[in-house]
Protein backbone atom coordinates (compact mmCIF):
# COMPACT_ATOMS: atom_id res chain seq x y z
CA UNK A 1 0.00 0.00 0.00
CA UNK A 2 1.45 3.91 -0.87
CA UNK A 3 0.11 6.78 0.40
CA UNK A 4 1.38 10.30 1.85
CA UNK A 5 -1.36 11.79 3.84
CA UNK A 6 -3.42 11.66 7.15
CA UNK A 7 -6.76 11.04 5.17
CA UNK A 8 -4.72 7.47 3.31
CA UNK A 9 -3.79 6.42 6.32
CA UNK A 10 -6.82 6.68 7.98
CA UNK A 11 -8.68 4.77 5.37
CA UNK A 12 -6.24 2.39 4.32
CA UNK A 13 -6.17 1.19 8.62
CA UNK A 14 -9.15 -1.16 7.84
CA UNK A 15 -7.13 -2.87 5.42
CA UNK A 16 -3.99 -2.88 7.19
CA UNK A 17 -6.34 -5.05 9.71
CA UNK A 18 -7.36 -7.31 6.97
CA UNK A 19 -4.13 -8.21 5.41
CA UNK A 20 -2.40 -7.85 8.41
CA UNK A 21 1.40 -8.63 8.15
CA UNK A 22 1.38 -9.79 4.44
CA UNK A 23 0.83 -6.08 4.34
CA UNK A 24 4.04 -3.50 3.31
CA UNK A 25 3.37 0.26 3.82
CA UNK A 26 5.17 2.78 1.91
CA UNK A 27 4.77 6.05 3.57
CA UNK A 28 6.43 9.05 1.31
CA UNK A 29 5.45 11.82 3.69
CA UNK A 30 3.82 14.42 1.54
CA UNK A 31 1.79 15.29 4.61
CA UNK A 32 5.72 16.30 6.43
CA UNK A 33 3.74 18.21 9.18
CA UNK A 34 4.13 16.13 12.25
CA UNK A 35 0.98 16.95 13.77
CA UNK A 36 -0.89 16.24 11.00
CA UNK A 37 0.77 12.52 10.84
CA UNK A 38 2.07 11.25 14.56
CA UNK A 39 -1.63 11.06 15.36
CA UNK A 40 -2.79 8.77 13.04
CA UNK A 41 0.79 7.26 12.89
CA UNK A 42 0.27 5.89 16.25
CA UNK A 43 -3.08 4.28 16.13
CA UNK A 44 -2.32 2.64 12.97
CA UNK A 45 -2.61 -1.90 12.79
CA UNK A 46 1.16 -2.54 12.28
CA UNK A 47 2.10 -4.06 8.58
CA UNK A 48 4.96 -6.56 7.71
CA UNK A 49 7.03 -3.50 6.83
CA UNK A 50 6.97 -0.35 6.69
CA UNK A 51 8.87 2.15 4.38
CA UNK A 52 8.63 6.14 5.25
CA UNK A 53 10.32 8.62 3.13
CA UNK A 54 10.29 12.34 2.96
CA UNK A 55 9.09 14.00 0.30
CA UNK A 56 6.84 16.90 1.13
CA UNK A 57 7.94 20.39 1.30
CA UNK A 58 8.52 20.66 -2.54
CA UNK A 59 6.58 21.49 -5.59
CA UNK A 60 4.21 18.94 -6.78
CA UNK A 61 6.32 17.84 -9.85
CA UNK A 62 9.09 17.37 -7.79
CA UNK A 63 7.12 15.43 -5.15
CA UNK A 64 5.50 13.52 -7.67
CA UNK A 65 8.96 12.45 -9.24
CA UNK A 66 10.33 11.69 -5.97
CA UNK A 67 7.79 9.69 -4.85
CA UNK A 68 7.82 7.87 -7.88
CA UNK A 69 11.68 7.02 -7.58
CA UNK A 70 11.19 5.84 -3.42
CA UNK A 71 8.25 4.02 -4.64
CA UNK A 72 9.77 2.18 -7.07
CA UNK A 73 13.16 1.53 -5.44
CA UNK A 74 11.16 -0.70 -2.67
CA UNK A 75 8.98 -2.29 -5.84
CA UNK A 76 12.52 -3.80 -7.27
CA UNK A 77 14.29 -4.15 -4.07
CA UNK A 78 10.94 -6.54 -2.71
CA UNK A 79 8.69 -6.85 -5.52
CA UNK A 80 4.81 -7.26 -5.01
CA UNK A 81 1.63 -9.06 -5.64
CA UNK A 82 -0.44 -6.37 -5.85
CA UNK A 83 0.03 -2.21 -5.56
CA UNK A 84 -2.73 -0.48 -3.62
CA UNK A 85 -3.40 3.19 -3.81
CA UNK A 86 -5.91 5.37 -2.00
CA UNK A 87 -7.84 8.41 -3.62
CA UNK A 88 -6.80 11.09 -5.46
CA UNK A 89 -3.25 12.82 -3.93
CA UNK A 90 0.73 12.98 -5.62
CA UNK A 91 1.67 9.98 -3.44
CA UNK A 92 -1.33 7.69 -4.81
CA UNK A 93 -0.72 8.47 -8.75
CA UNK A 94 2.91 8.73 -7.87
CA UNK A 95 2.47 4.50 -6.58
CA UNK A 96 0.18 4.27 -9.19
CA UNK A 97 2.84 5.38 -12.03
CA UNK A 98 5.84 3.07 -10.01
CA UNK A 99 3.62 -0.32 -10.23
CA UNK A 100 2.97 0.29 -13.80
CA UNK A 101 6.02 0.79 -14.36
CA UNK A 102 7.38 -2.20 -12.78
CA UNK A 103 4.55 -4.43 -14.11
CA UNK A 104 2.58 -4.67 -11.06
CA UNK A 105 -0.88 -5.09 -10.58
CA UNK A 106 -2.71 -1.91 -9.76
CA UNK A 107 -5.88 -1.70 -6.72
CA UNK A 108 -7.36 1.79 -6.84
CA UNK A 109 -9.02 1.98 -3.73
CA UNK A 110 -12.15 4.90 -3.30
CA UNK A 111 -12.04 4.88 -7.93
CA UNK A 112 -14.47 6.43 -10.10
CA UNK A 113 -15.16 9.95 -7.63
CA UNK A 114 -15.51 12.79 -10.59
CA UNK A 115 -16.10 16.74 -9.84
CA UNK A 116 -15.51 17.29 -13.23
CA UNK A 117 -13.45 20.51 -12.45
CA UNK A 118 -10.09 20.53 -14.08
CA UNK A 119 -9.03 23.26 -12.07
CA UNK A 120 -8.02 20.65 -9.19
CA UNK A 121 -4.90 18.68 -9.22
CA UNK A 122 -6.79 15.88 -7.96
CA UNK A 123 -9.12 15.86 -10.71
CA UNK A 124 -6.25 14.71 -12.96
CA UNK A 125 -4.77 12.62 -10.53
CA UNK A 126 -7.83 10.44 -9.69
CA UNK A 127 -8.54 10.28 -13.68
CA UNK A 128 -5.22 9.22 -14.33
CA UNK A 129 -5.13 6.40 -11.80
CA UNK A 130 -8.29 4.76 -12.60
CA UNK A 131 -7.16 4.48 -16.21
CA UNK A 132 -4.19 2.48 -15.80
CA UNK A 133 -5.45 0.76 -12.73
CA UNK A 134 -6.32 -3.12 -13.25
CA UNK A 135 -8.90 -3.03 -10.61
CA UNK A 136 -11.08 0.17 -9.74
CA UNK A 137 -12.47 -0.56 -6.28
CA UNK A 138 -15.56 2.05 -6.26
CA UNK A 139 -17.76 3.29 -3.19
CA UNK A 140 -21.29 3.85 -4.93
CA UNK A 141 -23.03 2.87 -8.05
CA UNK A 142 -22.51 6.81 -9.13
CA UNK A 143 -18.94 6.15 -9.31
CA UNK A 144 -19.38 2.56 -11.52
CA UNK A 145 -21.51 4.73 -13.92
CA UNK A 146 -18.21 7.56 -13.99
CA UNK A 147 -16.07 4.72 -14.67
CA UNK A 148 -18.32 2.99 -17.51
CA UNK A 149 -19.07 6.38 -19.54
CA UNK A 150 -15.39 7.03 -19.69
CA UNK A 151 -14.52 3.62 -21.51
CA UNK A 152 -13.28 1.39 -18.05
CA UNK A 153 -14.11 -2.11 -18.79
CA UNK A 154 -16.63 -3.64 -16.23
CA UNK A 155 -14.99 -6.51 -15.31
CA UNK A 156 -11.71 -3.95 -13.81
CA UNK A 157 -14.62 -2.44 -11.53
CA UNK A 158 -15.81 -3.57 -8.38
CA UNK A 159 -18.55 -2.00 -6.12
CA UNK A 160 -17.72 -2.22 -2.61
CA UNK A 161 -18.25 0.78 -0.50
CA UNK A 162 -15.77 3.20 1.47
CA UNK A 163 -13.41 2.12 4.09
CA UNK A 164 -14.25 5.56 6.18
CA UNK A 165 -17.16 3.38 7.70
CA UNK A 166 -14.93 0.74 9.31
CA UNK A 167 -11.79 3.45 10.22
CA UNK A 168 -14.86 5.71 11.14
CA UNK A 169 -16.62 3.31 13.53
CA UNK A 170 -13.17 2.03 15.02
CA UNK A 171 -11.82 5.05 15.67
CA UNK A 172 -15.27 6.73 17.63
CA UNK A 173 -14.58 7.23 21.30
CA UNK A 174 -17.54 6.47 23.23
CA UNK A 175 -20.32 8.23 24.56
CA UNK A 176 -18.54 9.06 27.75
CA UNK A 177 -15.21 9.81 25.91
CA UNK A 178 -17.34 12.37 23.25
CA UNK A 179 -18.23 13.99 26.45
CA UNK A 180 -15.08 14.30 27.80
CA UNK A 181 -13.84 16.09 24.19
CA UNK A 182 -16.45 18.11 24.74
CA UNK A 183 -16.00 19.23 28.16
CA UNK A 184 -12.34 19.91 27.51
CA UNK A 185 -13.44 22.69 24.71
CA UNK A 186 -16.64 23.89 26.92
CA UNK A 187 -18.98 22.97 24.52
CA UNK A 188 -22.60 21.55 24.71
CA UNK A 189 -24.19 18.74 22.14
CA UNK A 190 -25.60 20.67 19.33
CA UNK A 191 -24.59 23.66 20.60
CA UNK A 192 -21.96 24.66 18.34
CA UNK A 193 -20.58 24.30 15.00
CA UNK A 194 -17.20 22.96 14.08
CA UNK A 195 -15.11 23.73 10.69
CA UNK A 196 -11.93 22.72 9.04
CA UNK A 197 -10.51 24.68 5.80
CA UNK A 198 -7.72 23.90 3.85
CA UNK A 199 -8.29 23.63 -0.15
CA UNK A 200 -5.84 26.18 -2.30
CA UNK A 201 -8.89 27.34 -3.70
CA UNK A 202 -9.80 28.80 0.09
CA UNK A 203 -6.97 29.31 1.42
CA UNK A 204 -4.54 30.56 -1.16
CA UNK A 205 -6.91 33.61 -1.98
CA UNK A 206 -6.76 36.07 0.21
CA UNK A 207 -10.39 37.18 -0.34
CA UNK A 208 -11.68 33.59 -0.01
CA UNK A 209 -9.97 33.10 2.98
CA UNK A 210 -11.10 36.49 4.64
CA UNK A 211 -14.70 35.97 3.52
CA UNK A 212 -14.50 32.28 5.17
CA UNK A 213 -13.20 33.46 8.24
CA UNK A 214 -15.75 36.53 8.95
CA UNK A 215 -18.61 34.31 7.56
CA UNK A 216 -17.56 31.86 10.28
CA UNK A 217 -16.88 34.47 13.19
CA UNK A 218 -20.46 36.05 12.23
CA UNK A 219 -22.66 32.69 12.87
CA UNK A 220 -24.79 33.04 16.42
CA UNK A 221 -22.71 29.85 17.97
CA UNK A 222 -19.13 29.33 19.01
CA UNK A 223 -17.34 28.01 15.80
CA UNK A 224 -14.54 25.24 16.68
CA UNK A 225 -11.55 25.66 14.20
CA UNK A 226 -8.92 22.89 13.93
CA UNK A 227 -6.39 24.98 12.38
CA UNK A 228 -4.81 23.19 9.34
CA UNK A 229 -0.84 23.83 9.34
CA UNK A 230 -1.49 25.24 5.22
CA UNK A 231 -4.37 27.49 6.56
CA UNK A 232 -2.50 29.22 9.66
CA UNK A 233 0.59 29.92 7.52
CA UNK A 234 -1.92 31.80 4.63
CA UNK A 235 -3.65 33.45 7.55
CA UNK A 236 -0.17 34.57 8.87
CA UNK A 237 1.44 35.59 5.18
CA UNK A 238 -2.26 38.11 4.24
CA UNK A 239 -2.02 39.75 8.38
CA UNK A 240 -5.66 37.99 9.10
CA UNK A 241 -4.80 36.43 12.50
CA UNK A 242 -7.07 39.17 13.78
CA UNK A 243 -10.02 37.80 12.37
CA UNK A 244 -9.97 34.43 14.32
CA UNK A 245 -10.35 36.70 17.87
CA UNK A 246 -14.16 35.61 16.77
CA UNK A 247 -13.76 31.99 16.73
CA UNK A 248 -12.30 29.15 19.19
CA UNK A 249 -8.81 27.66 17.30
CA UNK A 250 -7.58 24.52 18.37
CA UNK A 251 -4.57 22.45 17.16
CA UNK A 252 -5.24 19.82 14.90
CA UNK A 253 -7.35 16.79 16.56
CA UNK A 254 -6.53 13.16 16.79
CA UNK A 255 -8.81 11.43 14.45
CA UNK A 256 -10.80 10.31 17.80
CA UNK A 257 -11.20 13.76 18.87
CA UNK A 258 -12.47 15.37 15.68
CA UNK A 259 -15.15 12.65 15.52
CA UNK A 260 -16.03 13.29 18.85
CA UNK A 261 -16.28 17.21 17.65
CA UNK A 262 -18.06 16.53 14.69
CA UNK A 263 -20.83 14.30 15.90
CA UNK A 264 -21.58 16.79 18.70
CA UNK A 265 -21.59 19.39 16.22
CA UNK A 266 -24.68 21.43 15.06
CA UNK A 267 -23.16 21.53 12.02
CA UNK A 268 -20.02 21.22 10.06
CA UNK A 269 -17.98 23.35 8.14
CA UNK A 270 -15.76 22.02 5.87
CA UNK A 271 -13.67 21.86 2.53
CA UNK A 272 -12.75 18.33 3.27
CA UNK A 273 -13.20 15.63 0.87
CA UNK A 274 -13.43 12.94 3.90
CA UNK A 275 -15.59 15.07 5.98
CA UNK A 276 -18.43 14.92 3.66
CA UNK A 277 -18.18 11.15 3.97
CA UNK A 278 -17.92 11.01 7.86
CA UNK A 279 -20.76 13.11 8.73
CA UNK A 280 -23.13 10.63 6.67
CA UNK A 281 -21.55 8.01 9.53
CA UNK A 282 -22.43 10.57 12.03
CA UNK A 283 -25.28 11.40 10.75
CA UNK A 284 -24.93 15.38 10.71
CA UNK A 285 -25.11 18.22 8.72
CA UNK A 286 -22.21 19.36 6.00
CA UNK A 287 -21.93 22.78 4.80
CA UNK A 288 -19.51 22.59 1.87
CA UNK A 289 -17.13 25.06 0.93
CA UNK A 290 -16.09 24.67 -2.81
CA UNK A 291 -16.77 25.18 -6.04
CA UNK A 292 -17.32 21.69 -6.82
CA UNK A 293 -17.41 17.92 -5.58
CA UNK A 294 -16.45 14.63 -6.26
CA UNK A 295 -18.97 13.23 -4.03
CA UNK A 296 -22.62 14.31 -5.10
CA UNK A 297 -23.98 11.62 -3.30
CA UNK A 298 -24.67 13.34 -0.32
CA UNK A 299 -26.04 16.78 -1.97
CA UNK A 300 -29.37 17.37 -0.57
CA UNK A 301 -29.33 15.24 2.15
CA UNK A 302 -26.09 15.60 4.53
CA UNK A 303 -24.70 18.25 3.06
CA UNK A 304 -25.09 21.46 0.71
CA UNK A 305 -22.57 22.88 -1.66
CA UNK A 306 -21.95 27.01 -1.33
CA UNK A 307 -19.14 29.74 -1.91
CA UNK A 308 -17.68 31.35 0.67
CA UNK A 309 -20.22 34.28 0.77
CA UNK A 310 -23.04 31.92 1.04
CA UNK A 311 -21.67 29.95 3.71
CA UNK A 312 -23.25 32.56 6.57
CA UNK A 313 -26.77 32.14 5.07
CA UNK A 314 -26.61 28.02 4.75
CA UNK A 315 -25.21 27.48 8.48
CA UNK A 316 -28.65 29.37 9.56
CA UNK A 317 -30.69 27.18 7.29
CA UNK A 318 -28.91 24.31 9.43
CA UNK A 319 -29.79 25.96 12.50
CA UNK A 320 -33.30 26.22 12.27
CA UNK A 321 -34.36 23.11 14.00
CA UNK A 322 -31.27 21.28 15.03
CA UNK A 323 -33.43 18.24 16.50
CA UNK A 324 -35.71 17.95 13.88
CA UNK A 325 -32.57 18.02 11.26
CA UNK A 326 -30.75 15.60 13.72
CA UNK A 327 -33.89 13.13 13.39
CA UNK A 328 -33.87 13.20 9.91
CA UNK A 329 -30.66 12.53 9.10
CA UNK A 330 -30.39 9.31 11.60
CA UNK A 331 -32.70 7.91 8.82
CA UNK A 332 -31.17 8.29 5.76
CA UNK A 333 -28.50 5.19 5.04
CA UNK A 334 -24.45 6.16 4.43
CA UNK A 335 -24.21 5.80 0.44
CA UNK A 336 -21.08 4.63 0.96
CA UNK A 337 -21.55 1.17 2.06
CA UNK A 338 -20.88 -0.73 5.73
CA UNK A 339 -18.15 -2.58 7.54
CA UNK A 340 -18.15 -4.84 4.80
CA UNK A 341 -16.04 -2.35 2.28
CA UNK A 342 -12.19 -3.87 3.21
CA UNK A 343 -13.53 -7.85 3.32
CA UNK A 344 -15.21 -6.86 -0.41
CA UNK A 345 -11.58 -5.31 -1.68
CA UNK A 346 -9.95 -7.98 -0.04
CA UNK A 347 -11.14 -10.43 -1.89
CA UNK A 348 -11.43 -8.41 -5.51
CA UNK A 349 -7.66 -8.35 -4.59
CA UNK A 350 -6.74 -11.61 -4.18
CA UNK A 351 -9.08 -12.46 -7.07
CA UNK A 352 -7.04 -9.90 -9.10
CA UNK A 353 -3.56 -11.51 -8.02
CA UNK A 354 -4.78 -14.90 -8.84
CA UNK A 355 -4.47 -14.41 -12.04
CA UNK A 356 -1.55 -12.01 -12.21
CA UNK A 357 1.69 -14.05 -10.49
CA UNK A 358 3.23 -11.64 -7.87
CA UNK A 359 6.49 -9.99 -9.25
CA UNK A 360 9.36 -11.77 -7.91
CA UNK A 361 12.37 -9.58 -6.10
CA UNK A 362 15.20 -9.37 -8.12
Amino acid sequence: MVCGTRPELIKLAPLLRHFGQDAALVYTGQHYDRSMYSQILDDLPEPGRFHEFAVGGVGRGAQLSQAVRVVDEVLRAFGAGAVLVQGDTTSALAGALAANANGVPLVHVEAGLRSHDRAMPEEHNRVMIDHIADLCCVPTELNRRNLLAEGVAAERIALTGNTVVEALDAALPDSDEQQAVLDRHGLAVDGYAVATIHRPENVDDRSNLETVLRELARLPLPVVLPLHPRTAKRIAEFGLGHVLAGLTVVEPQAYPAFLALARGAAVVVSDSGGIQEEVSVLKRPVVVVRRSTERPEIEGTFGTLVTPDRLHAEVLHWLHDIPGHRTRLARIPSPYGDNSTSKLIAMAVERLVAHAPALAAP
